[in-house]
């Protein structure tokens, strides 16, 4: 089996209540052995197959059971397993299990979970045969399967556990784990490589005192999940966010800068092998000139803190790939506080730039350390795009953009 898309990628398993839930131990072995890593939401019908203790010891990770679980509601466990999860697996998606989910019922660690799971789910139905083909069960199945975010793999066919024989037997775990692989192998990015900076830099002044900014790294790192999960391999150049945004690293190959230098190096030394290149890190623009080995004492007397240019990332990555037959899309962000179309298209004009994402730091509910934003994109035609939303919601609409733009 080609499970190699699944490596590093974060898996959810949702598991039902049939006779089928004990090959799903097999099923976690098989997906960590991919490069998987598996968290577990059972049913309670499920646990009278298989412990959650089993799945604990299998995957390394907490097993969701019970919604109503105090020490888990204090981070709203399935909403939490929802937003980790790039991908969600159903099995067995027994009927009942089925038919909930088609519903739109939330009555179990599963159903909330998927329910607040925006990425792909994969259903491998497994349930006696006639419950199979009964139509109020195809029924629910094909309105599932209407939705693209919704895949199944199975049922196979043959003896039951019943006694019976035909359609309804779980699909094998090797089945299950290449149509997992599928769920990223397709996306529209499959195979290209992102770079993308995130975060600010700091400028140190003295050993306590530095030159910075409050950036958060949110937005950065909304386009680099959103890129990872349309099939990219994706690295991120971050700058000192702290721990706000640690879970946000999962799956990203993460290279922890400080300074704008440290971050030029960073983003210099890779620009050349990637596909599109993003620019969203806030970097400090300047340093100060000399910096003090011991901290700056005070004075009644006026100081003054002579600063010098820091290096300029975007411009020199730009310059890098001039001119090359194998050159990245180049996007660069602007936030402004005035003419914000003016100034971010003299920007993109001034770098060579491809696109630019310009936002107005000042407005409500957009720039730094905010959970939403409020962008105009710009390309070099002169093309405005303005959307706004969640910072999640805005990646999206802007890869949209250059997923469209690097197949013209």
């Amino acid at each position: 089996m080609d499970g190699s898309s699944l490596k590093g990628r974060r898996l959810a398993l949702g598991v039902g209540g049939g006779i089928a839930a004990y090959k799903c131990c097999d099923l976690v072995r098989e997906l960590g052995r991919a490069g998987a890593t598996v968290r577990v939401a059972m049913t309670p019908a499920a646990q009278q197959f298989v412990t959650p203790l089993t799945f604990q010891a299998l995957s390394g990770q907490p097993v969701l059971t019970d919604y109503f679980d105090t020490s888990k509601e204090a981070v709203f466990g399935h909403l939490d397993l929802a937003r980790w999860a790039e991908g969600f697996i159903v099995a067995p998606a027994t009927s009942d299990l089925v038919a909930r989910l088609r519903a739109g019922m939330a009555n179990d660690a599963v159903t909330t979970s998927v329910l607040a799971f925006r990425g792909p789910v994969l259903l491998a139905p497994a349930m006696n045969v006639a419950m199979y083909e009964n139509r109020l069960t195809q029924e629910n199945l094909k309105a599932l399967l209407s939705e693209p975010r919704f895949r199944a793999v199975g049922p196979g066919v043959g003896p039951l556990a019943d006694g019976e024989t035909g359609a309804g037997r779980l699909a094998e775990v090797g089945e299950i784990v290449e149509a997992a692989a599928k769920l990223f192998a397709g996306g529209p990015l499959a195979g290209a490589q992102v770079l993308v900076t995130a975060g600010p830099t700091r400028e140190a002044i003295d050993p306590v005192r530095f030159l910075s900014n409050p950036s958060s790294g949110k937005m950065g790192l909304a386009l680099a999940k959103e890129a990872r999960a349309r099939g990219a391999e994706v690295t991120v150049v971050l700058g000192p966010v702290g721990e706000a945004v640690a879970g946000a690293r999962d799956g990203l190959d993460v290279v922890d800068v400080v300074t704008a230098d440290q971050m030029a190096a960073a983003v210099l030394s890779r620009i050349e092998r990637v596909d599109y290149f993003l620019a969203a890190a806030a970097v400090s623009d300047y340093r100060p000139r000399e910096i003090s080995p011991q901290k700056i004492k005070k004075s009644a007397a006026p100081e003054t803190l002579a600063l010098v240019r820091t290096a300029d990332v975007l411009a020199e990555a730009s310059k890098r790939v001039a001119g090359k037959a194998r050159r990245p899309l180049l996007v660069g962000f602007a936030a402004e506080t005035e003419k914000l179309v003016e100034n971010a298209s003299a920007k993109l004009t001034a770098k060579g730039l491809d696109l630019i994402v310009a936002n107005d730091v000042t407005a409500p509910g957009a720039g730094f350390a905010t959970d939403t934003n409020r962008v105009t994109v710009i390309d070099r035609s002169g093309k405005v795009l303005e959307t706004s939303g969640s910072k999640r919601e805005v990646a999206a609409r802007v890869w949209d953009e250059l997923v469209k733009r690097r197949r013209q």
